[in-house]
């Protein structure tokens, strides 16, 4: 059986974690939690993160440590659901994604950024991952390796229709048990879950929370004109629903 690896490569604040638990619902899937983060935080020395420490004793840094046990492909699923940060792929040989199935998850930067904020209180562009996204996007393109760009606010308009349309890019049957879980924390939770995933504890869909609605930091408008140009090269190969 040809075991194949679904990776997304996302922003903070992207709906991803909701993402992650909507694949872990399905039973011929394993998911696995930002397998680099320790490694970013390694590389990043000047990244503060909270719960940093803990993510650092939970995790092994190495990135080509990391990179071998993905690959070795040893789930016993037919398939491999990773959840990637765009940042946590700085300065790292992306080759090893040249046989995956790689989605890129985006949002509407004013949205995320706001949404950021509320944790960082001053984030880069590093941070958000939107120029990450489009040059990995653009290496990958280039090589000609297939590659999914989707917004979070289709899935959230239209749920059922986006996750469709996704598995059938990714050539996956969908499964209608992606459309709902359990409220609570997951056992696939990274060791950060208390400081970054609240919110997504509290749901049991895909839904838009009050949070979408932040008024925006206006110290942050530079970031937010750059990140827009970015946002808008990755939503011109987004799906439609």
């Amino acid at each position: 059986m040809k075991k194949e690896i679904i990776h997304l490569i996302s922003g903070p604040r992207n709906i991803s974690t909701a993402l992650m638990y909507s694949f872990g619902n399905r039973k011929d899937m394993t998911v696995i939690d930002e397998p680099f983060y320790a490694h970013y935080l390694i590389s990043h020395p000047d990244i503060i993160h909270p719960g940093k420490e803990d993510t650092l004793r939970s995790q092994d840094n190495s990135f080509e440590t990391v990179r071998g046990q993905l690959l070795s492909r040893s789930f016993l699923t037919p398939y491999y659901f990773v959840k990637n940060m765009a940042h946590h792929m700085d300065g790292v040989d992306w080759s090893f994604m040249h046989d995956l199935k790689n989605v890129f998850l985006v949002r509407n930067p004013e949205q995320l950024i706001a949404s950021f904020a509320a944790v960082i209180p001053n984030p880069t562009m590093l941070d958000i991952g939107l120029k990450l996204e489009w040059e990995i996007y653009d290496y990958l393109s280039t090589l000609g390796k297939a590659c999914v760009v989707i917004d979070s606010g289709e899935i959230l308009e239209n749920p059922e229709a986006a996750l469709g349309l996704l598995c059938a890019k990714l050539d996956i049957p969908m499964d209608s048990n992606m459309l709902s879980w359990t409220a609570g924390p997951r056992k696939e939770d990274g060791t950060w879950a208390k400081y970054w995933y609240k919110n997504v504890h509290k749901s049991t869909s895909f839904a838009r929370q009050k949070t979408s609605q932040r008024i925006f930091p206006e110290r942050l408008r530079p970031l937010l004109d750059e990140a827009n140009k970015y946002y808008d090269l990755l939503c011109a190969h987004s799906l439609k629903v």
